[in-house]
């Protein structure tokens, strides 16, 4: 028999899900919820892993919980529509049960942080992996310097977590800059691609962390521009959420090089991956 840790537990076998209770949905755009699950027994997982969420008969995904990971009893999983599977998901209700693999990877390097300015880029949905970041680093604001979330989205109804840009903007050490790729009717903010705020960037380079994530053509985008302004290799983290299958680097779907994103990341500094060609 399998025998693997997970978070504080162990679990019998690895491939096995735990059901967790759906507690709440949450709409958040027109193609992206989020589904509140409650784990019994709670699941326990550090800002960046991921989980394999399983519908009964339909089959599982790889989510990074959205949530904090100070609450492991409630844990939030933002979900954009796709395909037969995420479609599924989307139809849950509350009194509903979903099955939980996990929690798989390395997660963010938190602990690195301390007496740091931190710079999250997200984008669309990337936004989702980040906030359980934002929120551990908000848990403690105060072990780093400075948090600056940079956001973009293709278009206003399409922005996650609106409800919650204010309310970061406003904590101390902290601020918030969103765009939107195009002008739309009734939006006064920033127009452009996320990395068009970079034209903004009022951090200290040198003692800057950045983490990244979002669809793989904005990863490269924002890593060639924060190399270009400065920001070295071994500064830059970047949420590789992509191909991830059995979880435990068996399968061999997520490699770039020698890593296997599912035990090697899914957060991968850039240092570590740049000479591999498959990388974006």
């Amino acid at each position: 028999m399998t025998e693997t840790r997970m978070g504080q537990g162990v679990t019998a076998n690895l491939y096995v899900p735990q059901m967790a209770e759906v507690v709440e949905t949450i709409e958040e755009t027109p193609t992206i919820k989020t589904v509140v699950l409650a784990p019994k027994p709670p699941m326990a997982f550090r800002a960046g892993q991921f989980v394999q969420l399983t519908f009964p008969g339909m089959g599982e995904a790889p989510f990074t919980p959205s949530s904090s990971p100070y609450e492991p009893e409630r844990i939030e999983v933002t979900i954009l529509r796709t395909g037969r599977v995420t479609d599924a998901l989307h139809k849950v209700r509350a009194g509903d049960y979903l099955g939980l693999r996990g929690p798989f990877g390395k997660g963010y390097p938190v602990e690195k942080l301390a007496g740091k300015e931190v710079l999250v880029v997200g984008g669309g949905v990337g936004l989702a992996p980040l906030r359980a970041l934002v929120l551990n680093l908000l848990h403690d604001i105060g072990r780093i310097q400075r948090m600056l979330i940079l956001y973009g989205a293709r278009a206003p109804e399409e922005l996650l977590y609106r409800r919650l840009h204010d309310e970061w903007g406003k904590k101390d050490n902290v601020a918030m800059r969103v765009s939107v790729d195009r002008q739309a009717p009734g939006w006064t903010g920033h127009v452009g691609v996320v990395t068009t705020l970079f034209d903004a960037l009022d951090v200290n380079i040198p003692n800057t962390v950045v983490f990244s994530c979002g669809p793989e053509i904005m990863l490269k985008f924002v890593t060639m521009e924060l190399l270009e302004k400065g920001f070295k290799p071994e500064q830059i983290y970047l949420s590789m959420n992509r191909r991830m299958s059995c979880g435990v680097g068996k399968c061999g779907r997520c490699n770039i090089g020698p890593y296997y994103l599912c035990k090697d990341g899914p957060d991968m500094n850039y240092a570590e991956i740049m000479k591999y060609p498959n990388v974006f």
